[in-house]
């Protein structure tokens, strides 16, 4: 999904020009037209997220310094272009002071907003990328910094605010690179018990004969090389949360130990002589199917229901492509900063083939491949070339350029899921065959899909603009490319195998 920006003008002429340029820039546009209208969509408590707000500060009733006020005195950070047909120093100076970030005068001109609100969302993906290193190093990570506009993510986020505020266990299920951390340190910062610590073990990455160490402490002397006494993970996160990460790895024998920590809240060190009394919140994390494990005899059934009491499963990047767009703008602004590029943004062409990718190493590997490219880079805009693994994939450019032609259905290419969303799957223009060869109308279901194909041809394969232009949500685009993809003869089993 694109950048939201809200439009607040009470000019329905300068209203239609500016929403006409936001859109080219490839924008998701909103549009009201008076202050106050601006405001109640801002502050409403289902509001859409706002990326950034195009503000006129001439407007009847509240105008636009009034709404810097009320913006401000809501806590909210959203970035303003303020603009007026009245170019005067004192106009920019109070605009200024009341928080806006830039100042455009009427008409403004293509070039000029696409560079403000080009640098209106980086500087907020800085500021935002800022914040969430501060507050994971402070431990103080919230649900408001993780970064998603899916739909199917607002239903694990309710879940997990849920699951906040309890001390309920709970285990976070997902692929690696979903960021499960992440949440867990959500989970912990919207708790009672983020002022206590928040302690991370990586049962996959401890020795086997050192896991009960680690996990309860030992005793000086208890063993060879114990020199000290330690007090052990749990101890250590008395009164806060014990996050324990890749939970199926742990050994059997650690389980029963671990079993017995959880149903008394009480752990012995090794080589120790009474239990520890210990309140600790347990949130464990796995990439595998636990109860395929507990099957297989490799972990404890007893266990697995002392941990599963509420799963919270996070979807994989390639289920959620509306947040790649938003987590490649964050990556970009924080690792430009970090290597000092003066990188302006990423072009619509290669943005369009990440979000294709399937991306196997989720947000781990996406945010990988923007470093490199940070990097690698020699221009002060990446593209396509600066992603190998997305170039790799590239649609040849012919097929973007090619002649007009009469779409039938005996020359139509197959249909591919919304898992493999195609640049240019068709010609990018061409008319509609209403017939079959026999003189039959076609069925409403194969046309829709050659409407589809041929949409995301004539966009290049920009799905927000598709959606917009088709007058359907991206989540229904999605799901109809998939439902064809599955009904294509021509993909044959290929749909299947995957």
């Amino acid at each position: 999904m694109a950048a939201t920006i809200l439009i607040a003008d009470d000019d329905a002429v300068q209203r239609r020009l500016v929403e006409n340029m936001v859109q080219k820039c490839g924008y998701e546009v909103l549009v009201v037209e008076s202050g106050d209208a601006a405001i109640a969509l801002l502050t409403a408590p289902d509001a859409q997220a706002i990326d950034a707000v195009v503000l006129d500060l001439v407007m009847p009733g509240l105008d636009g310094l009034g709404v810097l006020t009320k913006m401000r005195d809501a806590g909210l950070t959203i970035p303003v272009i303020v603009q007026t047909a009245h170019g005067g120093i004192d106009n920019v100076v109070s605009a200024m002071r009341a928080g806006a970030q830039d100042f455009v005068v009427k008409p403004v001109g293509f070039e000029r907003l696409q560079v403000s609100l080009r640098n209106a969302l980086n500087t907020q993906a800085l500021k935002g990328e800022l914040q969430r290193i501060k507050h994971s190093r402070e431990g103080r990570l919230t649900f408001a910094d993780v970064i998603t506009r899916s739909e199917i993510m607002a239903g694990v986020l309710r879940i997990a605010q849920k699951a906040a505020a309890s001390s309920i266990p709970v285990l976070v299920e997902g692929e690696s690179g979903v960021g499960k951390e992440l949440f867990a340190r959500a989970i912990h910062g919207s708790s009672e018990r983020k002022a206590k610590p928040f302690v991370a073990v990586n049962c996959g990455a401890i020795p086997d004969n050192l896991v009960e160490s680690i996990l309860f402490g030992h005793e000086k002397g208890a063993f060879t090389g114990a020199t000290e006494r330690h007090m052990g993970k749990f101890v250590e996160a008395s009164g806060g949360t014990l996050f324990l990460d890749e939970v199926g790895e742990l050994p059997l024998a650690a389980q029963v130990k671990l079993l017995r920590a959880l149903q008394e809240g009480m752990v012995e060190a090794v080589g120790g002589r009474k239990p520890v009394r210990v309140d600790v919140r347990i949130i464990s994390a796995t990439n595998r199917k636990l109860l395929d494990l507990v099957k297989n005899g490799a972990f404890r059934e007893d266990l697995f229901y002392r941990l599963h009491v509420l799963p919270l499963t996070i979807p994989p990047l390639r289920q959620r492509r509306e947040d790649i767009p938003h987590l490649l703008r964050h990556f970009l602004a924080r690792f430009s900063a970090e290597e000092n590029r003066t990188i302006s943004g990423i072009s619509g062409e290669a943005m369009a083939h990440l979000a294709q990718l399937d991306w196997p190493g989720n947000i781990r590997q996406l945010e990988n491949a923007v470093y490199r490219a940070v990097v690698m880079s020699e221009s002060d805009q990446l593209g396509l070339a600066d992603f190998p693994q997305a170039a790799a994939h590239a649609v040849p450019d012919a097929l973007l350029h090619s002649e007009p032609l009469i779409v039938a259905p005996s020359t139509a290419p197959a249909m591919v899921s919304g898992n493999e969303i195609p640049i240019a799957p068709l010609a990018s223009a061409g008319s509609l065959a209403m017939l079959t060869s026999t003189g039959e109308v076609r069925p409403l279901e194969e046309m829709e899909s050659e409407i589809i194909r041929f949409a995301i041809s004539h966009y290049r394969g920009q799905m927000s603009e598709v959606a917009r232009r088709l007058k359907i949500g991206r989540s229904t685009l999605y799901r109809k490319l998939d439902e064809a993809a599955a009904n294509d003869p021509a993909e044959g089993g290929a749909q299947d195998a995957n």
